[in-house]
């Protein structure tokens, strides 16, 4: 247990952790933006998984559109009439 708390209490352990969720977070939302995956966008802008949700996002899980474009278009149909 004090290996742990040695190891958890040192800045370096954070900055990695910080850098690689980063990574694979901008990753991630840059292929839900591209793909126009909405809902993905907002899954992984909301949930933090430390990257694994984000990997398995960038490598398999792109290949599907959750709500295939419904979102979007409600979305479009609601605020296209507010702003008129």
């Amino acid at each position: 247990m004090n290996d742990l708390n040695q190891i958890l209490s040192r800045p370096e352990f954070f900055l990695v952790i910080l850098a690689w969720s980063i990574f694979w977070k901008g990753m991630a939302l840059w292929k839900s933006a591209r793909h126009g995956h909405l809902v993905w966008f907002i899954t992984l802008l909301v949930v933090n998984t430390l990257g694994l949700l984000e990997i398995a996002y960038v490598f398999y899980l792109h290949r599907w559109d959750i709500d295939g474009g419904k979102l979007l278009a409600f979305l479009h149909k609601k605020f296209s009439r507010l702003a008129k």
